[in-house]
């Protein structure tokens, strides 16, 4: 385009362009050119070499082009080619699907020209595929806005029921802004206010803490403790002391704080109901239940400690320590409370009892770690397994899998080897699991096998365990 503008195409004096070349412009300028009788009859086809995914076979020349369409297609080329025929002009271009050899259709949007005088068309297409995709990703993109958009809202009426129907006061707060973003009717009656009032509303307003205390800052405080962390707070409008339960989490970037309010009467009626029940139900337990101090000094034990141990009265256990009523004594002991203290509690370990006047008797003893910053204790509950060994000793104790195992390794080696094969699977696992316990005390681990602590080593060494636990 020269300063002559539009004239420059209309005035002649374009150049002439040499048929050798025109293809390549035509080619070049269009995804692919097609050229076509009056009557739909593929003459000529080009493609851009640039467009290689073009699912265009040599053999289209000559196939009349509603072959190479689809029926819809093939409907709207007859429609534009009748046009033609009766002299309409239309420019409006023309969306078109193709066959594909692979069965895939692909679109092409053609513009058609008037080219000579035997009535030939040239159609000059433009690949729809891209736009074609985009469309398609923006349809995937909105149908999983809309699957997120009724998810979310399934979600918040869920969450929406579940806060109605609470009988916990309920409130979120947003820890950046300190307003609240939701809460339920039991909260709005706690504080004296609506719903739709609050909502909105700076929590930090609608309570009071001590003197000079910052409610917001407390209430995170609390969040961000372990446990259960309850603080003690008043509602503003109504005067009403408050027990505010708080859990600091993270949702979408934000931190939120989940306040359950209980008016602290109510709290504190629930905390010693079960106290009292608590209390009774360690005065009337069948099981022995004993509360001791790291080192395993008793500082509480119940009746049912004392009818084990053979005691008259309290009085006789406390101030002892545990281990005196152990057969094993400090070995089961530290076993006891380092694995307690490690995992927070161990499950029916099982040990021999020394009653006070001298009488051994099996139990099972579970531990619980009663983790408190200034006075960590233990609890253990000692149940008597003696009815439990009747059935463990009983004839025919041994499983169908196991004495199937044995049944097929005879006949494989001579009842002596099998035998001492048996026994020396036996002796390991025994010898792995009292160093487990222990927690490679190898000492400890001697003493609750009654064994030496030469013949420990010796045994390590012979079942290739003593450089691994070395490790």
């Amino acid at each position: 385009m020269t300063s002559r503008g539009a004239k420059y195409w209309s005035t002649g004096t374009i150049p002439l362009i040499a048929p050798d070349l025109l293809g390549s412009i035509i080619s070049s300028a269009s995804d692919i050119a097609v050229v076509v009788s009056d009557m739909g009859q593929i003459l000529s086809v080009l493609v851009n070499p640039q467009q290689k995914g073009l699912d265009v076979q040599e053999d289209w020349n000559g196939l009349d082009m509603r072959e190479v369409l689809t029926p819809e297609s093939a409907t709207k080329l007859e429609r534009r080619l009748a046009e033609f025929a009766s002299g309409v002009e239309n420019d409006k271009p023309l969306e078109l699907n193709h066959r594909g050899s692979s069965g895939l259709q692909f679109p092409i949007r053609y513009s058609f020209h008037q080219v000579g005088p035997d009535g030939a068309i040239l159609l000059l297409g433009r690949d729809l595929r891209p736009i074609a995709e985009m469309q398609q990703q923006l349809v995937e993109a909105q149908l999983a806005l809309e699957r997120d958009y009724e998810l979310n809202r399934d979600i918040a009426t869920r969450m929406r029921v579940l806060l109605d129907i609470s009988r916990d006061a309920i409130a979120f707060v947003a820890l950046n802004t300190g307003r609240i973003t939701d809460l339920n009717g039991s909260a709005a009656q706690i504080l004296g206010g609506s719903v739709e009032d609050l909502k909105g509303a700076a929590f930090a307003d609608e309570l009071t803490g001590g003197a000079g205390t910052d409610v917001l800052d407390q209430l995170a405080r609390a969040g961000r403790s372990d446990g259960a962390a309850r603080t003690e707070l008043t509602a503003r409008r109504t005067r009403t002391p408050l027990m505010v339960g708080v859990t600091l989490f993270r949702a979408a970037g934000e931190r939120m704080l989940v306040c359950r309010m209980d008016r602290a009467d109510h709290a504190a009626a629930g905390t010693q109901a079960l106290n009292d029940n608590l209390a009774r139900l360690y005065d009337s337990c069948a099981e022995g239940i004993v509360v001791t101090d790291r080192s395993g000094q008793i500082v509480s034990a119940n009746d049912g400690f004392l009818d084990l141990a053979d005691l008259d009265n309290s009085g006789l256990a406390l101030g002892r320590n545990l281990s005196d009523f152990l057969v094993r004594g400090g070995v089961d002991l530290k076993v006891m409370s380092d694995n307690a203290v490690r995992n927070g509690q161990i499950k029916l370990y099982a040990t021999r009892f020394r009653t006070d006047v001298g009488v051994e008797l099996p139990v099972e003893i579970s531990v619980s770690y009663l983790d408190d910053a200034e006075s960590p204790m233990l609890g253990f509950i000692l149940r008597d397994g003696t009815r439990n060994e009747a059935p463990r000793a009983a004839p025919g104790g041994v499983d169908d899998d196991t004495m199937r195992s044995i049944r097929e390794l005879v006949g494989t080696a001579s009842l002596k080897e099998l035998v001492g094969e048996t026994s020396d699977v036996v002796e390991k696992m025994c010898i792995e699991t009292a160093v487990e316990l222990t927690g490679n005390n190898r000492v400890a681990a001697a003493e609750m096998l009654g064994l030496s602590r030469q013949s420990l080593y010796v045994k390590l060494r012979k079942y290739g365990l003593l450089a691994r636990n070395d490790d």
